[in-house]
């Protein structure tokens, strides 16, 4: 396969980075947005499919992030993913967490039954469009680096799965599907992901919880990781992507502040109000980082889309595991949108991010329309 080749002001190569937050169900939103580029770009290019994943040296995801960059890392159409959050969604996540109090004292009635159901169905749909393929794999096929973050239960603490070129061994036969599983496994939402260590010589099970805990946004992970692999004075490009992330905010009254388990909905309203708190902070972090390293003479570019602002229409369809027709279709649609719009950005050479973005658009290496074939990682 073709490497992407792209000259900058520095005169070489950048060293380019993709990082996909968490979501859940949202990240349909995330593959057709991503499809849709794609796809605009395929034709503008003379009708080849592009290789997301192959214009990357780095690639980082949390939670359905993780997912997704997975894909994109072993060269997966992103048609696919969203066919995959279509037909698979209502599986993974058969009953939504709602606004109802009875139905949440039902579901306390259900126990972990909707949650192991859920598990079966991901790690089905995972085998399906992963196979058995390693981290190595990766590394060693395709040129591309992974960092997957995740919490580690047997010591609660940030744990990343990680390949690069200064990462060692530890993580090397992992599977992809097992640490997807890992990085998405939402406390609440899903189960806790049970996974053997490959390198065990004593069938060693090690459990972990969703990344989107500690770094939902993982883009200061990725850009820590790009420091440490890229050459010395080689530029670095970092591309964000969010999750169609709502607006949020409450006006809050002082008597209202005493909220019951089931006001915050067994705890499942936590996890947006992190969600967002974390996109906000981590992706101003890395904007001021790539400021003050470019200052101190390390040029590095922090690119976060799309950006646009949600319509009131599709509020009551971001919920995390809002797997209905309705809420999918509608998070298409808005993916369609964004794209044409960051389409638009690519289009105006006064616009910087969006000519970023089109360098990399225009660099991308083709590949088949059916993707990267499996037999490729043998």
């Amino acid at each position: 396969m073709e490497g992407a080749a792209e000259s900058t002001s520095s005169g070489g190569k950048p060293f380019r980075v993709l990082c996909i937050d968490g979501g859940g169900m949202r990240g349909i939103y995330t593959a057709a947005f991503l499809d849709r580029l794609l796809d605009q770009y395929r034709r503008i290019r003379g009708g080849k499919h592009l290789d997301l994943g192959g214009g990357f040296d780095l690639i980082a995801g949390t939670s359905t992030g993780a997912i997704i960059a997975c894909a994109a890392a072993i060269g997966r159409p992103m048609s696919d993913l969203v066919k995959l959050y279509r037909e698979w969604g209502g599986l993974i996540f058969p009953e939504r967490i709602t606004e109802s109090k009875a139905k949440l004292v039902a579901r306390i009635a259900k126990g972990g039954n909707i949650v192991r159901a859920g598990d079966a169905a991901l790690r089905e749909a995972l085998k399906v469009e992963l196979g058995d393929i390693t981290m190595l794999d990766v590394y060693q096929k395709r040129g591309i680096s992974l960092s997957i973050p995740a919490v580690a239960m047997s010591t609660h603490r940030a744990w990343i799965f990680k390949k690069t070129k200064t990462s060692g061994v530890r993580d090397d036969n992992y599977k992809l599907v097992d640490i997807c599983l890992a990085s998405s496994a939402a406390p609440i939402y899903r189960s806790l992901a049970a996974i053997e260590n490959p390198d065990s010589k004593h069938e060693q099970i090690e459990v972990f919880a969703d990344g989107g805990l500690w770094a939902n946004n993982p883009v200061m992970v990725a850009m820590l990781d790009a420091l440490m692999n890229a050459e010395k004075g080689q530029s670095i490009e970092i591309f964000s992507l969010g999750t169609c992330s709502r607006p949020e905010g409450e006006e809050i009254s002082p008597t209202k502040i005493h909220r019951s388990m089931l006001e915050w909905k067994l705890g499942a309203d936590v996890a947006p109000l992190s969600i967002t708190a974390q996109e906000f902070a981590f992706d101003n972090m890395a904007r001021m980082f790539a400021n003050v390293l470019s200052d101190c003479g390390r040029e590095v570019h922090h690119v976060r889309f799309p950006q646009q602002k949600i319509p009131a229409s599709k509020l009551e369809y971001l919920g995390l595991d809002d797997s209905r027709p309705e809420a999918m279709n509608a998070l298409t649609s808005q993916a369609l949108t964004d794209a044409d719009m960051v389409k638009s950005a690519c289009d105006d050479p006064r616009n910087p991010q969006g000519q970023l973005i089109h360098n990399l658009m225009m660099s991308l290496p083709a590949m088949p329309e059916a993707g990267v074939p499996k037999e490729f990682f043998k």
